[in-house]
């Protein structure tokens, strides 16, 4: 069974597109979705038009997979491991060894970020702990914050920060090293530095983030937590294995207005890409990559533009 667009990844760009595709109501779409991703973790996204209270992101994507399905979208849960193309066609290989052809591809992988195992980080993330300074550094806004990273990627984001709030600590959990460049800047902002493993998340109840306990016993009290190690795992596995371009730090650069990449009838759409990583952009590509892979189905003359 072959068919019209084969879309890996079920998370917010996945299924804006999913949508926008099935509402031509002419195209057979299927999405190959793992069932875990960014979106699976964060417990509250903000900064979303209509949502001021924020909304999770498993909630995100539940509606997002009903609207989809009322549209006609299919679905297969499975993690897509190898991707070929034979002739016109793309065959997606899941790990269960099963293979899905398409006319059409678009890639909606995105990344995991790079955490520690910290019991009860995972049920901040969303709620009070943080990743994204675009997304939600209004979040800390005037609020002491504890930053948790690792090196140059840490002090970085602690940096950014800083524009927010006067109150912040950078504990460098993984002690690894920080520019000395970075170091005088951290502390002419006033920036709290410690270089010490964290051994324990402090909430008062799930979700609500207090702070820290290092390895020494100290314990720093905080309202919020933002974490930046750097080290994302990129999925860009199936995009490499088709001959798309990556760039050094295995995102994606796709065409500004088409979201082709430099392989033809390969989409990208997402954290994949070289964006700014919110949900929101994440939306508008998945729909700008769907109008364009309609296009290629209609079998219209315009011409896609691509890298």
């Amino acid at each position: 069974m072959t068919f019209d667009c084969i879309i890996v990844g079920g998370g917010i760009a996945g299924l804006q597109a999913a949508i926008q595709l099935g509402r031509y109501s002419s195209h057979r779409v299927l999405v190959i979705d793992s069932g875990y991703g960014r979106s699976t973790l964060c417990h509250q996204y903000h900064n979303i038009l209509g949502f001021p209270d924020g909304i999770s992101g498993e909630e995100l994507r539940r509606l997002g997979r009903s609207e989809a399905t009322k549209l006609g979208t299919e679905f297969v849960q499975g993690k897509a491991v190898k991707a070929t193309k034979k002739d016109e066609l793309f065959d997606i290989q899941v790990e269960e060894g099963k293979v899905y052809s398409s006319k059409t591809l678009l890639l909606a992988t995105g990344l995991t970020d790079r955490l520690p195992k910290l019991d009860g980080l995972l049920a901040c993330l969303g709620n009070s702990v943080y990743i994204c300074p675009d997304c939600d550094g209004y979040e800390v806004q005037d609020r002491s914050t504890v930053v948790m990273g690792a090196g140059k990627a840490g002090a970085s984001m602690a940096l950014i920060l800083s524009a927010r709030t006067d109150h912040l600590v950078y504990v460098n959990h993984e002690r690894s090293e920080v520019p000395d460049e970075l170091m005088v800047k951290l502390c002419e902002k006033g920036i709290g530095y410690r270089e010490e493993s964290i051994s324990r998340i402090l909430t008062a109840e799930p979700g609500h983030f207090e702070g820290v306990r290092l390895a020494n016993g100290e314990v720093v009290v905080a309202e919020r937590g933002f974490v930046a190690f750097g080290g994302n795992d990129v999925h860009s596995e199936l995009a490499e294995q088709l001959g798309v371009h990556l760039l050094d730090n295995k995102h994606i650069e796709t065409h500004p207005r088409s979201k082709m990449t430099n392989v033809e009838n390969v989409w990208v759409a997402g954290d994949l890409g070289a964006h700014a990583e919110q949900a929101t952009v994440a939306m508008g590509e998945g729909a700008m990559s769907a109008i364009w892979i309609h296009k290629v189905l209609s079998g219209m003359k315009t011409k896609v533009p691509q890298l």
